[in-house]
């Protein structure tokens, strides 16, 4: 009916292309604007009060306008009736007014804002609908909330609740309607959803109302999210109480109607408060000024005279004040730009024979588009806040408070602002001056006290008393039937998966009705893609079982908290190690062998270097000499060197070398013990490079990811792929090898290797898993079964009943214990030194950097002549002995008495020992 009142209106404003124009004088004595409201509502009544109450400060505000007196035309409407409001507006509308105020109601905003835009009447809404938009409509200006912004409060509530799914209620009108989308997308945002949405008509009976209230009983969800008016609203909560739906376990979100009813209701009865305790609702966020608080005390003084004393002022009647300002402060811009107002009568527009709706009579203001221009640019401080427009025609820094309702009041528990798009304990106001925090650990509300008077905070959802049984698909494996399996006898399905998921079961405060599917003919392992993807098209309403938690499956589907860690590992055949006689060469590579002998020769030189000028231990022939290096680096080996170090770079060296040499020996020494003793079987696999650089055949097991994982991860030709699907298949695979027909490795996941070495002794573990994964049970996505499944889990692992199930179906014999891994033969390598070759290496060249710095500045001191030559001739020669040495030798060969004969003999018997030594330091020198 809207629809076609609307196309008749459009072809009757083409009718007729000219009218007369009417002109009044540019600043004229009293302007008109025009308010649509609804009388006997609560925001009706509040805004025709703050209309009158805003005409009074600006018309004795000499200030503004400069004496012309602005007035206004209130105009009564019916908001629940579409048509006959629709048509009481439009009669309205032959009123020669420069503004409107109003309407209040979203559905007759949509009708006049289309007569607005053709009238060129600037629309001051307080509408909340999301979809009126200024680009479709350039004359609605949005003066107060919007609920594209309520709807996002909303979801924010709901996400910092962790909560997944909420149950909608909505008046089924424009404003109903559009809300409830714009909730719908908030909460898609915040990965929730609208499980079950219902409309109600404005006129709905009781009986109609409370068999809604029993259809969202029978729900999942307990989060109830309830967007109406206040009448209808009130209504709802008194028969939720009455059906028990305002107790423990559930959650009541109302939209601001009710914080804006119990604002301006005086005298709310106690029954009805009652019957709203723990519910949560928003309030459009007014900060406290003086302004504020000047209009709250004139309130009641102004709600008398206008016959509303029983209410009191609210957030609407915050914003419709404001928005009286708005228009009067763009007058005064308009008058001040030599603006005048004149309307112009358009003969496009008249009634057919016999109407009444006179539509000859609507004027056109010619000056709208300027005064529409003045209205954009407003920018001042009222009694709602900061009063500006955005681009989009809303006002700027939306903002609302979240409150609980305890006892017989509202508290407020939070804040939310789209300046920073969270919750806080922090005014919003407080926040305008700081860069946005969009960090979601900084979320924070008070407690709340939710309905049952509690302070726990409700799940938000339960299985409900009539939901059907969850068909939850199970694999019917042919192997490894330890997992997971159909027991023939009786038909159930066993194994260590179904022991986890009824274990968790039982410790969920809840029952949950279920049944397995056995999904496979038991003759072959099932594809497990093909399981998980049956949830996706509904077959399944979950999946358990040994199912990997792969990223390409947690794309589309939540699992459970891994219950079992796995990953894949190489299976591969082994045989008999045999050392060889060149075995004690095995424990380092070839670079490691070559550099630690590089190094002894290094040290050797090194220390030769810095005590040869002052040892004689150090001095000789050059062949002594070299000999002499060569035995002391090697002799360190050993701890077995004899000659002694005098110089303290030397010994600072030597110590430093010991200790890299007790390392490499520790080191040596383990690694060769572990291959003569403890390594008794090898196999030529490593790990997974070498199957991805060899042609040979990989086994897989049937139904495993492991096939697209190396395919599409690992780039293995799939030719190269070999589909097992028993254990005895993997023994006969391996045993026969890539030349006669079988694979030269397998690639499974560790549970089920474990599994299979139990039995097979002569196969191991190649290398160390190359992916990190687990096992958990298949849900759809945001499942809040999912979540509590998880924390069951969790209860499981800590409790230990985890490692019971584990043992009671997996426990592996002896043969696993030897043989579950193969012991990896690499060599002991450079880089695993390399720190301590860094080291020795550092403290060599610090000693001769000193010990060189030393020796220059003694021949720069000694020598005249210089030279390059003579310097190292210099630096090769010994130290003669210092003045005290000299001074101690001469005192003992003056006070030397006369040796017996005997002494005499024995000193010449000692003396040729000691000149042939001597005699090598005299011709090393000469």
């Amino acid at each position: 009916m809207e629809i076609s009142f609307l196309m008749l209106l459009v072809l009757s404003l083409l009718l007729f292309p000219n009218g007369i124009c009417k002109s009044l004088a540019a600043r004229p004595p009293v302007v008109n604007i025009g308010s649509i409201l609804q009388f006997n509502s609560t925001t009706g009544g509040v805004a025709a009060v703050a209309i009158h109450a805003a005409l009074e400060d600006i018309n004795s505000d000499p200030t503004i306008l400069n004496g012309t007196t602005l007035k206004v035309q209130i105009k009564d409407t019916n908001c629940f009736d579409g048509f006959l409001g629709m048509v009481q507006a439009l009669q309205f509308m032959e009123t020669d007014v420069i503004a409107l105020i109003g309407p209040q109601c979203s559905t007759i905003s949509h009708i006049i804002s289309y007569v607005a835009n053709e009238l060129r009447v600037p629309l001051m809404s307080f509408a909340s609908d999301a979809t009126l938009s200024s680009i479709q409509f350039p004359f609605f200006v949005r003066t107060g909330p919007n609920d594209l912004y309520q709807m996002a409060a909303v979801a924010e509530v709901v996400d910092y609740n962790h909560w997944k799914i909420v149950t909608a209620i909505y008046i089924d009108n424009v404003y109903g309607r559009n809300g409830i989308a714009a909730l719908d997308d908030a909460l898609a945002l915040k990965r929730c959803k609208i499980s079950y949405k219902v409309g109600f008509p404005s006129n709905a009976k009781r009986s109609e109302l409370i068999s809604l209230l029993v259809s969202v009983s029978y729900m999942e969800s307990r989060v109830i999210i309830l967007h109406t008016g206040a009448e209808p609203g009130l209504k709802l909560f008194s028969m939720a109480k009455q059906l028990n739906m305002m107790g423990n376990g559930y959650v009541w979100i109302a939209t601001d109607w009710l914080s804006a009813y119990l604002d301006a209701n005086s005298s709310v009865p106690a029954e009805t408060i009652s019957g709203l305790q723990g519910v949560l609702t928003l309030r459009p966020h007014i900060p406290n000024s003086k302004m504020k608080s000047n209009l709250v005390s004139k309130w009641s003084r102004q709600s008398k005279k206008y016959n509303y004393s029983d209410l009191r002022v609210n957030t609407y009647g915050f914003y419709v004040y404001d928005s009286v300002w708005v228009v009067a402060r763009a007058l005064d811009a308009f008058f001040d730009d030599g603006g005048r107002i004149s309307f112009s009568n358009d003969s496009m527009l008249h009634d057919e024979t016999g109407g009444t709706l006179h539509l000859e009579a609507m004027s056109i203001s010619d000056m709208g588009n300027k005064l529409l221009e003045k209205i954009r640019k407003v920018n001042f401080t009222g009694v709602s806040g900061q009063v500006q427009f955005d681009a989009g025609g809303n006002l700027i820094h939306p903002a609302y408070d979240i409150i609980n309702i305890i006892g017989s009041g509202m508290r407020t528990i939070g804040f939310w602002s789209n300046y920073s798009g969270l919750l806080s304990t922090v005014s919003p106001e407080a926040l305008y001056s700081k860069p946005p925090n969009i960090s979601l650990a900084d979320q924070h509300l008070y407690d709340v006290i939710w309905p049952g008077e509690t302070a726990q905070r409700p799940r938000g959802w339960v299985f409900p008393s009539n939901a059907k049984q969850l068909k939850i698909g199970v694999p019917n494996r042919f192997s490894f039937k330890e997992f997971v399996t159909k027991d023939n006898s009786t038909g159930s399905m066993k194994g260590y998966c179904i022991d986890v998921f009824t274990q968790a079961l039982a410790l969920l405060p809840y029952p949950v009705s279920y049944k397995f599917v056995p999904f496979g003919n038991g003759t072959d392992n099932p594809n497990y893609d093909k399981l998980v993807q049956m949830i996706e098209s509904n077959e399944f309403d979950a999946a358990i079982g040994d199912i990997a938690i792969t990223m390409r499956r947690t794309v589309t589907f939540d699992f459970t908290q891994p219950f079992i860690e796995t990953g894949l590992v190489i299976l591969a055949p082994v045989k008999q190690h045999i050392t060889s006689s060149w075995a004690f060469l095995q424990p380092f590579t070839l670079e490691m062998w070559c550099v630690t002998g590089l190094y002894f020769l290094i040290v050797g030189v090194v220390v030769w270097v810095l005590e040869h000028r002052i040892n004689d231990d150090f001095r000789g022939s050059v062949r002594q000499q070299i000999i002499t290096i060569f035995w002391f680096s090697f002799s360190t080996l050993f701890f077995s060197h004899r000659e002694n170090t005098m110089s303290t770079s030397g010994r600072g060296v030597l110590i430093i070398w010991l200790f890299v040499v007790l390392i490499i020996v520790s080191s040596y020494t383990a690694s060769l013990t572990s291959i003569l003793t403890v390594q008794q079987l090898d196999t030529s696999i490593k790990g997974i490079d070498d199957l991805k650089n060899s042609n040979d055949p990989i086994g897989f097991q049937v139904g495993s990811f492991a096939q697209d994982y190396m395919v599409k991860e690992l780039n293995i030709s799939r030719s190269r792929l070999r589909a097992l699907g028993s254990p005895q298949e993997y023994a006969e695979a391996l045993k026969l090898g890539p030349k006669e027909g079988g694979v030269m490795a397998i690639v499974d996941e560790r549970p089920y290797v474990e599994l299979f070495l139990s039995t097979y002794c002569k196969i191991a573990v190649a290398g160390t898993d190359f992916t990190s994964r687990g096992w958990g049970f298949a849900f759809p996505r945001d499942s809040p079964l999912q979540v509590d499944l998880s924390t069951a889990i969790l209860s499981l692992s800590e409790n230990g009943e985890l490692q019971r199930i584990h043992d009671k179906w997996l426990k592996t014999g002896e043969c696993a214990t030897d043989n579950s891994e193969f012991v990896d033969s690499d060599q002991l390598r450079l880089e695993s030194f390399l720190g301590l070759f860094l080291i020795c290496g550092v403290a060599c060249v610090l000693a001769l950097l000193i010990y060189f710095g030393i020796m220059l500045r003694k021949y720069l001191r000694h020598e005249q002549r210089k030279s390059l030559r003579r310097f190292f001739s210099f630096v090769h020669g010994k130290d003669p002995p210092k003045n005290n040495e000299r001074r101690s030798m001469s005192l003992l060969g003056s006070s030397t008495p006369a040796t017996p004969m005997s002494s005499l003999s024995t000193l010449e018997i000692e003396r040729p020992s000691r000149e042939v030594r001597n005699d090598s330091v005299i011709e090393m020198e000469s």
